[in-house]
């Protein structure tokens, strides 16, 4: 028996099945709603906030939020995308982002939400930390300086006894996302891969690794953030 459902986003009619997370819904729709910490076939946990839409009134993740039967979703109002556009620019500035000496430019995220929100001069005074570099495993660098507290490494890269290799340290603005050292001497060649892959910055990087991609080729050169979800 068919679950599907129909429900609203910006006054455009769409269908998909009851339950299914709002993000995942509008995906299959052809509608883009921006994330930096949903990955598909990951509980989501809502940390970035990018995703929020409007729904009676209220501001929710809509990677967190199921899609119910006659649901009107509001994603794109200049409300919503300006406040998409200054998260963006608070994790700019709340970090040390230097995007041409980065070797995730051009896939990365952040940077191509950026272009997308059309994002200049960052409203906000740039904080310039005082971040370091981890480069004590054999298969990676953590760089403290780009991390964006998204979690998708916690959730994602984990042993065959469903251990994390990263977790969090400390609290506050201390706080940083590391390489559990007793996990990091079991690390092969193809989780440092795959960790490097999931990270939406250049936070984890594969040692010994430059840029696989010439400038022009790479994700986000020609085709911006979102442009692969259509119809």
């Amino acid at each position: 028996m068919s679950n599907l459902i129909k429900f609203k986003i910006d006054g455009v009619e769409c269908m998909a099945e009851g339950g299914k997370f709002i993000v995942e819904a509008a995906a299959e729709n052809g509608i883009y709603i921006p994330t930096l910490c949903n990955m598909k076939g990951v509980k989501p946990k809502g940390a970035c906030r990018i995703c929020s839409v409007r729904i009676n009134g209220r501001l929710m993740t809509s990677c967190t939020t199921p899609v119910t039967d006659g649901m009107e979703i509001e994603s794109e109002s200049e409300e919503i995308r300006e406040l998409r556009r200054s998260i963006v620019e608070l994790l700019f500035v709340s970090g040390n982002h230097f995007c041409p000496a980065c070797e995730k430019s051009g896939s990365c995220e952040l940077q191509a939400l950026g272009y997308y929100y059309q994002m200049m001069v960052p409203r906000f005074p740039y904080e310039f930390p005082q971040k370091g570099v981890d480069a004590t495993s054999s298969k990676i660098i953590k760089d403290q300086n780009r991390c964006i507290f998204c979690k998708r490494c916690i959730k994602t890269i984990k042993d065959e006894e469903g251990r994390s290799f990263f977790a969090f340290r400390n609290r506050g603005h201390r706080t940083e996302v590391v390489l559990d050292p007793v996990m990091a001497e079991k690390m092969d060649d193809a989780t440092a891969q795959l960790a490097m892959e999931n990270c939406p910055v250049g936070s984890i990087l594969v040692k010994e690794k430059g840029f696989d991609k010439p400038i022009g080729t790479r994700k986000f050169d020609k085709q911006p953030i979102g442009s692969d979800i259509k119809l």
